[in-house]
């Protein structure tokens, strides 16, 4: 019989990670977390450590299911994770978790519920489209092999790359101001405040070595890019992959080369860490076009991903 309860916070982690893990299994470019990664995303100052649900079948965790509610969003917008073990999947399961976590966000006064899915997963998509969500964005997650680098191919050659450097505060408050700055016209942006952002320069759960820079154009700061590796992933995989975290330029610098700088930067960053290949995501409807860099370096699209919204 199908049960579906509450997460017990101090007592659940272990399970719950057990069933994301079994969830994703199916996933290429998953890998497996541990109780450790689990407990130190909680302490995301964003982190909404309620409404979280576990559906069990004759006392065996099946899936989870999370209404999340961002502390710091003042638009009424809540997300919804929901993870089914494979076998469980498309079944009355995954619905009565859905109605759950939407009448959670319901309770907790949000007006509409925001959700995603891999491109190849039918049976969220149609219980998505069930529910009534309707598809408003397309998500790529794009990759490249490190000898196929791209060069002279309009980068900036006035930009010059500093490091930051997250010990010193004038650094972290000036990637704080840029992050904002060029991400604010980006769909569902949420400005980051300052202790975020300085937890997110310091410390990662999953990227062990991570590093970020500032594109200097005439003295002045006019875009970030970041990479990390996940050295986990790489041993799991047996894999030698970096990713590109983060890129944003300023407005009145897009357009002059500046992102392609900073792209060719990181690439040249993870190749002189002896990493073989890149992985980055972003928006196919960026309104910076973000893609077509990513198309004219040498990135092809490998997975996509959909995103969901509808109003409560």
């Amino acid at each position: 019989m199908l049960s579906i309860r509450r997460f017990v916070q101090g007592t659940d982690e272990p399970l719950w990670v057990d069933v994301l893990n079994a969830a994703s299994r199916d996933d290429e470019y998953w890998r497996a977390i541990t109780v450790d990664e689990f407990l130190s995303l909680q302490k995301r100052l964003s982190f909404d450590p309620e409404g979280r649900f576990i559906a069990e079948i004759a006392g065996r965790p099946i899936g989870v299911a999370h209404a999340n509610v961002d502390k710091f969003r003042t638009d009424g917008q809540g997300d919804i994770r929901l993870d089914l073990i494979p076998e469980f999947r498309g079944r009355e399961v995954a619905r009565q978790l859905m109605a759950t976590v939407l009448e959670e966000l319901k309770a907790r006064g949000m007006t509409t519920a925001h959700t995603w899915t891999d491109s190849a997963r039918e049976d969220n998509i149609r219980l998505f489209e069930e529910f009534g969500f309707e598809r408003v964005r397309v998500f790529s997650l794009m990759g490249m092999e490190l000898a196929d680098v791209r060069q002279g191919i309009g980068e900036n050659e006035d930009v010059t790359i500093r490091l930051l450097r997250p010990d010193v505060e004038d650094d972290i408050r000036l990637f704080d101001w840029l992050d904002n700055e060029a991400f604010k016209e980006h769909f569902n942006h949420r400005p980051n405040v300052l202790e975020e952002t300085r937890a997110y320069l310091l410390s990662s759960p999953y990227l062990k070595q991570r590093e970020f820079f500032f594109a200097m154009l005439n003295g002045e700061a006019v875009g970030t890019v970041g990479v990390g590796i996940d050295e986990s992933y790489n041993r799991e995989k047996n894999a030698k992959i970096g990713e590109i975290i983060t890129i944003g330029v300023l407005k009145p610098y897009r357009g002059q080369g500046v992102g392609t700088r900073l792209v060719l930067h990181a690439l040249e960053n993870l190749r002189g860490k002896r990493m073989t290949g890149a992985i980055v995501g972003v928006d196919d409807y960026n309104p910076t076009r973000a893609r077509g860099l990513y198309e004219k370096v040498g990135f092809i699209a490998r997975k996509k991903e959909f995103t969901y919204q509808r109003d409560l």
